[in-house]
């Protein structure tokens, strides 16, 4: 019996079909409580009609939906449309979909769609957290399998930890500029405000003053528009920094933005490094110094912790790595 040009079957239409109750169809097409025979009928029969399960009735009957929940801080940021390419790869390898939900860099709409994710029905979550960890965020990794990339979340404890040795990527940075005779360096960060205890934050503090650098951090948007008109507003003044380091690469293409309008060199005027070292920052004039991720190798591993615990038996002990950042020097800071 041909389905083409019809609407799915259902399990109803199926168990009468079979001459079964909608529970024995249902209970055969999930492996449970029936004998192999009534399991074989049922499956022989469902492929039959073309019957398909609906994952949404399937998770709410205890069952897996094989949709991923993928949250990130902010698609305006290069770099994380490169993690989410990244990731939806890797599960997709794995059979499994993505929900993708951008929070556009509020942590108050972060644990929104963080919970709206939980209620539909999501397998687990994906997250690149960008606000401090709340008794939101502990409920939900209890809920639900969490894995977080980038950032841990202090006094949770998800599924897994993919966690970017910030500290050192920003040490690194700011030798690189102490080396090159740079005292006076802003760090240009999407997080100060709204996630001050983050640790590339307190590094910048406690790195700047064992190198007698007086670096301020200072509040932007986590985009290149965002970060142009602060950009234009720093350099526009005789006292404008030396160097300016940006906690993204997207913000660094908008004091790229600012300095072709003000007239100023990279690095002559003002030396520019970022962080995340996404491709296009080896396409710009100079090029781009920056600390590079491994984005590949962050969500291979984040996926792989998240399907470990979903096919795991029981509560399991968080699982984590962490990933040692590359300074990448290139034209943006030091002269060819």
């Amino acid at each position: 019996m041909s389905s083409r040009g019809r609407q799915r079957p259902t399990i109803r239409q199926l168990a009468e079909y079979t001459g079964l109750s909608p529970a024995a169809v249902s209970y055969a097409l999930r492996g449970l409580h029936v004998s192999a025979e009534t399991e074989e009928r049922v499956r022989a029969a469902a492929d039959e009609l073309g019957y398909e399960a609906d994952p949404i009735a399937r998770a709410l009957a205890g069952g897996e939906t094989g949709v991923v929940g993928l949250l990130v801080g902010s698609l305006a940021d290069f770099w994380n449309q490169e993690l989410v390419r990244a990731v939806q790869r890797e599960l997709y390898a794995a059979d499994r979909s993505t929900l993708v939900a951008d929070a556009d860099g509020a942590p108050g709409r972060e644990l929104e769609l963080a919970q709206r994710l939980v209620d539909h029905r999501v397998d687990g979550l994906v997250v690149v957290p960008i606000g401090p960890a709340s008794g939101g965020w502990a409920a939900i990794a209890e809920r639900i399998p969490t894995v977080t990339i980038g950032d841990a979340l202090a006094g949770v404890s998800p599924a897994g930890e993919v966690v970017f040795d910030n500290e050192r990527g920003v040490a690194d940075t700011l030798r690189h500029l102490g080396a090159l005779g740079h005292r006076r360096v802003t760090v240009l960060s999407w997080a100060v405000e709204t996630s001050p205890d983050r640790e590339a934050e307190r590094a910048v503090a406690a790195v700047a003053r064992s190198l007698g650098i007086e670096a301020e951090v200072v509040a932007t948007a986590y985009s290149l528009n965002g970060s142009r008109p602060l950009a234009l507003e720093l350099l526009r003044g005789e006292d404008r920094p030396t160097a300016v380091f940006c906690l993204s690469d997207s913000i660094a293409y908008g004091v790229y933005a600012a300095c072709v309008e003000l007239g100023l060199n990279i690095p002559g005027d003002v030396a520019v490094a970022g962080f995340g070292d996404h491709p296009i920052s080896r396409l710009l004039t100079p090029p781009l110094t920056s600390t590079f991720w491994d984005v590949e190798r962050a969500a291979e591993i984040a996926t792989r912790f998240l399907l470990e615990t979903l096919g795991a038996d029981g509560p399991q002990p968080t699982l984590r790595e962490v990933i040692a950042p590359a300074l990448v020097t290139r034209g943006s800071t030091t002269r060819s």
